[in-house]
């Protein structure tokens, strides 16, 4: 098999008592679509910012195309190529979608022209061009949420890790993101793993599912695997429930 594009070994992190994450092992590939799940509290969160270098591994390895990058702080993996959204979307709220954007685009392009150019593309490309001069602290919810990807695509990642990045919108809005995501994968070949809560958008987006229960992965496979598996089901629920997602 071909050489992982980001890859954890054993990775884990422990704060004073509580793992929470617990010896995870797992290869995302250049293409692939991955979605974690798991219920509140599972570690899911935890092990996104130890990916992209807000947190440091207590043991284990995180590696990108195959080196080594425990030791690199987050701005150093984003020029690598790693990209991410967060969970509580956090815009520069006095300025604009455009500025916002171009904090991102700066990364790779230095002068302040090329910057706009660039981050003006990807307003277009998320839909949000006609709001570029809008301040950010003016957005909905769910113009915000393509503001977060936007500034993520603006450093011109090969990987994009989604933090619930569909969380509060209505079934629309929903729907016009899975749209937005599937273009950026099928059209420019962009890689995604993705937190993801609405187990229907699992089902509609995923190749590969990957379950975390108390920092610890619990099974992986495809949705309809995953979404049927009784582990997952009392995870989720607890024992002594029956419960197949739709």
């Amino acid at each position: 098999m071909a050489q992982a594009l980001l890859q954890t070994r054993g990775a884990s992190k422990h704060f004073m008592g509580l793992k929470a994450v617990d010896d995870v092992s797992l290869a995302v590939h250049k293409g692939e679509v991955v979605s974690i799940i798991g219920p509140n509290g599972a570690g899911k969160t935890t092990y996104f910012n130890l990916l992209t270098g807000q947190l440091s591994p207590t043991f284990g390895e995180v590696s990108f195309r195959g080196k080594t990058i425990n030791e690199l702080p987050p701005h150093e993996r984003a020029k690598l190529g790693m990209g991410r959204t967060f969970q509580i979307v956090k815009p520069l709220i006095a300025l604009s979608a455009l500025e916002n954007v171009m904090v991102g685009a700066f990364l790779q392009h230095a002068r302040m022209a090329d910057a706009r150019d660039h981050a003006m593309a990807v307003l277009n490309r998320v839909g949000l061009g006609a709001h570029a001069k809008r301040r950010a602290g003016d957005l909905t919810l769910s113009e915000r949420r393509r503001l977060e990807v936007a500034r993520a695509l603006a450093l011109g990642p090969e990987i994009v890790l989604l933090d619930e990045v569909m969380a509060g919108l209505n079934q629309s809005e929903t729907g016009r993101c899975i749209d937005l995501l599937r273009s950026l994968h099928q059209e420019e070949g962009l890689t995604f793993l993705i937190i993801e809560h609405n187990l229907k958008v699992v089902r509609a987006f995923s190749e590969r599912v990957i379950v975390l229960d108390r920092g610890r992965l619990i099974a992986e496979g495809t949705a309809d695997d995953i979404l049927s598996s009784p582990e997952v089901v009392k995870a989720y629920l607890g024992e002594g429930h029956q419960w197949t997602p739709s």
